[in-house]
C-alpha cells in the first residue's frame, strides 16, 4: 500500500431544494458575485431566477455562453469582467464545463499574465476568488476537486489547471436540476464518471478498501444510468449519479493505491482539443480499446475481478476469458445507453490525420503513460486511437 495525502475542503449540500443553503454559505465571502452559466437551460428551468431571488441583496454580474470543452478565450473574457466589476465571488450554475471555466477565471483574476500560463505552470497560481457551484449535470466531479480543464483553440491543446486553491467552497447537488438533461448528455456524463473510477481502479497495486469503493460506485452507475434514461425524473437514479460524480474524482478512490497516469483521459483530451467532441462520449469509445490493448497475463486478474464483482460474471476458471467477458460487458453497456461505438460514428471529421501529433503531445504534456496499468508507449497511443476509429 502506498502513502497518500487527501484534501477535501469543499462543503457539499445534497437533495431537493438544497440551494436554499446558498445565501448563508456565501454570506461572508462578499457582495459582488459573478454568476457563470452556459446557454438557456438555467433560464428555462427557473434556476437562474431562483438564484437571483436568493441573492437579491447582492450585486450580480452574469457571464453566459460557456460551451462544452470551455475555451481559454472565454476565460479571458471572464477575467476582464471580474476586474471591471470588482467581483468577490464566482457562482457556477451548470455542468462541469461551466465550473471548470469558473475555476480558471478564479485563478487568473489575480495573475497579471495570460491565463493560459497557469495551465503550463501551476506554481504561478496565487490568490483565487472563492467558488460556489450549483450542479445541473452528473459527470466529471469538478464539484469536489481542485481541477479544471480548458481548451486552447489556437494550439489544439486541452489541459488541466490544478490547485488546492480551486476546490469550490461549497457545491449544491439537487437531482431535480438534472431532469432536463438530454439522454445523450446523461449517457456521456455517466461514461465520464465510469472512466474516472476506472482510471483509479485499474492499477497494478490497489487495496481491498478502495477496490470496494470503486466497485460499489461502478455498480451504482451501471444500474442507475438506464433508469435515469428511461425515466428522466427518477429522483433516486439521478441522485445516485450525482453522488457518484462528486465522490468519484475527489481522491477517495485513489487512497493508498499505486498512482495512475489516467491514460484514457490523456487520449480523449487530444481528441477533444482537435475536434471539440463530447468528453464522456469520447471516453466511452476509447475505454474498451484501451482495455483490450492493456489485457495481458498480469492485468487479466484485475479485469476478471472487475467482471466478477461488478457484472456478476461467473468464474469459469479461465481468467483471460473472464477478463474478456468483462471488457465486452463494458463496451456493450456504452452501446446500450446510446453512445456511438467508434470515433467515425461519433464525428465523421475524425481521421487518423492527427494521431501522430496527438501521441507526441501526450508524451510532452501528460504524465508518463508507461506507468499505466499496462505500459503504453507512443506507438501504443496511436494503436488505441486507430482501433477506436
Amino acid at each position: 500500500m502506498y502513502p497518500f495525502s487527501l484534501y477535501l475542503p469543499t462543503r457539499i449540500f445534497g437533495g431537493e431544494n438544497c440551494i436554499d443553503n446558498l445565501p448563508a454559505a456565501i454570506n461572508s465571502y462578499g457582495k459582488n458575485i459573478l454568476v457563470v452559466y452556459g446557454g438557456g437551460s438555467v433560464k428555462k428551468s427557473g434556476l437562474l431566477d431562483r438564484v437571483r431571488n436568493l441573492l437579491k441583496d447582492r450585486m450580480i454580474t452574469e457571464f453566459s455562453g460557456i460551451t462544452p470543452n470551455p475555451k481559454i478565450s472565454k476565460v479571458r473574457e471572464g477575467v476582464k469582467l471580474c476586474r471591471d466589476n470588482k467581483i468577490d465571488v464566482i457562482l457556477s450554475l451548470g455542468g462541469t464545463s461551466v465550473l471548470d471555466c469558473s475555476k480558471h477565471i478564479a485563478a487568473a483574476v489575480g495573475y497579471e499574465g495570460d491565463p493560459w500560463d497557469l495551465v503550463k505552470d501551476p506554481s504561478k497560481i496565487g490568490n483565487c476568488l472563492p467558488i460556489f457551484a450549483v450542479m445541473t449535470m452528473s459527470a466529471t466531479g469538478s464539484e469536489y476537486d481542485g481541477v479544471g480543464v480548458t481548451s486552447n483553440e489556437e494550439t489544439h491543446e486541452k489541459l488541466m489547471i490544478a490547485s488546492d486553491k480551486l476546490f469550490p467552497v461549497a457545491s449544491f447537488l439537487d437531482p431535480t436540476y438534472t431532469y432536463t438533461v438530454s439522454d445523450y448528455q446523461t449517457a456521456s456524463g455517466a461514461a465520464d464518471i465510469i472512466s474516472h473510477v476506472f482510471e483509479q481502479y485499474f492499477v497494478l497495486d490497489g487495496n481491498p478498501l478502495t477496490d470496494g469503493f470503486a466497485e460499489s460506485m461502478l455498480r451504482t452507475v451501471f444500474q442507475s444510468t438506464p433508469v435515469a434514461l428511461k425515466d428522466h425524473e427518477n429522483y433516486e437514479a439521478r441522485y445516485n449519479l450525482m453522488l457518484a460524480s462528486a465522490f468519484g474524482c475527489g481522491g477517495l478512490l485513489a487512497i493508498a493505491r499505486a498512482p495512475s497516469p489516467w491514460p484514457c483521459h490523456a487520449i480523449e483530451h487530444e481528441l477533444s482539443a482537435w475536434y471539440d467532441i463530447t468528453h464522456g462520449a469520447g471516453l466511452a469509445i476509447i475505454i474498451p480499446h484501451w482495455m483490450r490493448y492493456s489485457l495481458n497475463e498480469k492485468t487479466a486478474v484485475k479485469f476478471a475481478q472487475y467482471g466478477y464483482r461488478v457484472w456478476n460474471i461467473q468464474n469459469s476458471g479461465d481468467v483471460n476469458a473472464d477478463a474478456n467477458k468483462a471488457i465486452e460487458a463494458t463496451a456493450d453497456f456504452f452501446r446500450k445507453i446510446g453512445i456511438p461505438a467508434s470515433l467515425k460514428e461519433l464525428d465523421s471529421r475524425i481521421t487518423d490525420e492527427h494521431f501522430e501529433k496527438m501521441a507526441d503531445h501526450i508524451s510532452k504534456a501528460w504524465w508518463d503513460l508507461k506507468l499505466s496499468f499496462a505500459p503504453i508507449d507512443r506507438d501504443g497511443i496511436v494503436t488505441i486511437l486507430r482501433n477506436s476509429l
